[in-house]
């Protein structure tokens, strides 16, 4: 019963999400199964069509981030927010003749780091409207993004490590379990992964793919990785997985973004063994659907995909699903 359930489940979500499953199919070469999902791409996109947990509104937000962060861990330091509003016309002009940030709450890549009054402000202010009229997460389905009130902020600008140790380190956890690390130096343009104790692990990321990309391991750069790891869990909590990010500066971490959707859902590394890791960690009886109770078919579903959960877990086996068994 259980597994003609799951079939039906598959074919539904199958149906209500065409543009998902043919943009998966068409970036990853498979067809996946959104109903039962076992690999790492599977589960984001699971994640993304079935997983509608509140919180990830406000991880995604990042304004409400900073503020969710601070409250779990407050002796870890922060940009701080200079200014915030709807309108960037508002930001007070003196914000923006030095060194600063502007950022909105509401998307990823959507920054413009001023620096000595340049660019200038009509033109920060022309990119920020730009912004406020996008609703971000549409094409690829990161529905966490569509309930978040657009704004703008302004932010210190850090000077970050870039060349000396990193400029960011990526801390994915999964059930409070660090799986792996990912630091970056994003001015060098290298990166390096580790695992939790922070020894080097072999293969290369999604941004910095080629071997000659591998950025030097110092004894500063584990221990900033250790740190990380360290904190990581804590704001992570009970998550069935999150990526935490954190900015390095000569001095401390900062807090970086919270990221459910990393790479959109689509993000590959060279090395199996780092996915593979996620996958034997991402626990669905950890996520918020499950943990909800749900009538009708909605009922029908969570209860099939726990009992294949719970079978999962007896086998004691990485997560496959029914098309993959």
């Amino acid at each position: 019963m259980h597994r003609l359930v799951l079939a039906v489940a598959r074919l539904l979500l199958t149906l209500r999400h065409p543009a998902l499953i043919v943009r998966f199919a068409m970036k990853l070469g498979h067809l996946p199964n959104p109903a039962a999902p076992g690999t790492y791409h599977e589960l984001m996109l699971w994640r993304k069509t079935v997983d509608r947990n509140p919180l990830f509104v406000t991880l995604t937000d990042k304004l409400a981030a900073k503020d969710y962060v601070r409250g779990i861990c407050p002796e870890l330091a922060q940009a701080k927010t200079l200014w915030s509003g709807r309108d960037p016309a508002d930001i007070p002009p003196g914000l923006l003749t030095g060194n600063a940030v502007v950022k909105a709450s509401h998307g990823c890549a959507m920054n413009v780091f001023v620096s000595g009054g340049r660019p200038n402000r009509a033109a920060v202010i022309a990119t920020a409207r730009r912004w406020l009229r996008k609703r971000y997460g549409r094409r690829n389905g990161e529905w966490a993004y569509w309930p978040i009130v657009p704004a703008v902020f302004v932010e210190e600008r850090l000077e970050l490590s870039g060349g000396a140790i990193a400029t960011d380190i990526k801390v994915h956890v999964c059930g409070g379990t660090v799986c792996h690390v990912w630091v970056e130096d994003k001015q060098a343009r290298l990166s390096h992964l580790f695992d939790r104790d922070g020894k080097p692990l072999p293969g290369r990321d999604p941004d910095y793919p080629r071997e000659d990309q591998a950025l030097p391991v110092s004894d500063s750069l584990v221990d900033y990785v250790r740190r990380a790891a360290a904190i990581a869990p804590r704001i992570a909590g009970d998550l069935d997985h999150i990526r935490i990010d954190f900015l390095v500066t000569g001095q401390c971490l900062y807090t970086g973004e919270l990221t459910v959707y990393s790479a959109a859902g689509y993000g590959t590394w060279t090395n199996p063994e780092i996915m593979a890791t996620i996958e034997r960690n991402w626990r669905l009886d950890r996520s918020d659907y499950l943990r909800r109770r749900h009538r009708g078919i909605a009922g029908l579903y969570a209860r099939a995909l726990s009992a294949w959960c719970r079978a999962d877990v007896r086998n004691r086996r990485p997560a496959t699903s029914p098309r993959q068994a």
